[in-house]
């Protein structure tokens, strides 16, 4: 009789003599064999799960081959920062003449770029970003590709290329092996630390077409050019008191009402000079008020050349004269 016809029940002593079952545990209800297979926890819930999960001992598929390419890596790596090496220290030895300053300057960009790849693989097998390092480790390449630039012998593009294509090269597999194991570990990361110097790329490009069209402008037209960066410099930094100080709207100022002036009518002419007071009166502000009598005199004296004390006794009659209609009305 196999053993898988057999009830579990059968061979199970406790529960014949009525005792409570032993708790079994996972390992206990994981079948033997390889291959994946299904545990039933008690809350019901059903778990997918392998021996070597379940012993810890478990790889996602494809990481032993990027372990691989990351050996690779360093052995890669270690090579070409020695060909970076000796041209720097070539040149950097010509130059200053000091065997161990010019080892120290020759293997700092290098140094630095083995750092950061370092730094740059640990964070991508945490799963964590490393941007910075990513972008770092193109900026240490780009300068030892400009030492070597400098070693190399510039009239010649093959001299060129043979100086600097070991930094560029080292950083773009670099870049690529922090990339495969940032997806490998996160696999819905996007991380790309080629979008900031793109960016930077993008921006500098940008600004040097627009200085080779002012130039051209400015040949084309000097005067019209001139003006308009000088508009520009000065609405881009405006003094701080004009700053301060509101502009009004041309539209909003309203010039000031001219008055036409008031001259007697042509049948006052040859009339007695206290008629003409009473005509001027009567179109003073002041018509009518007792205690203003002393101040429209003194205004309205000159106009008809009267004397001020016979103006306000003329002025003090007019007044007295309203008083009862005044009190009539």
């Amino acid at each position: 009789m196999s053993t898988d016809s057999v009830p579990r029940d059968a061979n199970d002593f406790r529960a014949a003599a009525g005792l409570p079952r032993q708790p079994i545990t996972l390992a206990d209800s994981a079948p033997r064999g390889p291959g994946l297979f299904a545990v039933d926890r008690d809350g019901g819930e059903t778990v997918i799960t392998n021996i070597r999960r379940l012993a810890g001992f478990d790889r996602t598929p494809g990481s032993r081959v990027i372990a691989f390419a990351t050996w690779l890596l360093v052995v890669l790596g270690a090579g070409l920062m020695y060909v970076s090496f000796q041209a720097q220290f070539t040149y950097i030895y010509a130059v200053k003449h000091v065997n161990a300053a010019s080892v120290i300057e020759a293997a700092m960009l290098d140094a630095g770029m083995v750092i950061l790849s370092a730094l740059g693989i640990g964070l991508a097998l945490a799963g964590k970003p490393s941007r910075a390092e990513r972008f770092l480790i193109m900026v240490c390449a780009g300068l030892s590709a400009f030492m070597n630039y400098a070693a190399a012998d510039t009239a010649s593009w093959r001299s060129v290329v043979a100086y600097v294509a070991a930094p560029v090269f080292l950083a773009v597999i670099v870049d690529r092996v922090i990339s495969v194991i940032r997806r490998h570990v996160l696999p819905a990361d996007a991380e790309s630390a080629w979008v900031p110097l793109g960016r930077a790329l993008r921006a500098a490009a940008r600004r040097a077409a627009l200085v080779l069209l002012y130039s051209l402008r400015f040949t084309l037209a000097p005067g019209s050019t001139a003006k308009g960066l000088r508009r520009l410099v000065l609405e881009a930094a405006p003094v701080p008191e004009a700053a301060r100080r509101a502009p009004v709207p041309l539209a909003s100022v309203e010039p000031p009402a001219i008055e036409s002036p008031v001259t007697e009518p042509p049948e006052l002419a040859g009339a007695s000079k206290k008629a003409r007071l009473t005509w001027w009166y009567e179109r003073d502000p002041g018509y009518g008020k007792r205690s203003d009598v002393g101040a429209a005199a003194k205004r309205l004296a000159p106009k008809v050349d009267l004397s001020e004390g016979t103006a306000r006794a003329y002025l003090g009659q007019i007044c007295a004269d309203l008083e009862p209609a005044r009190r009539a009305s």
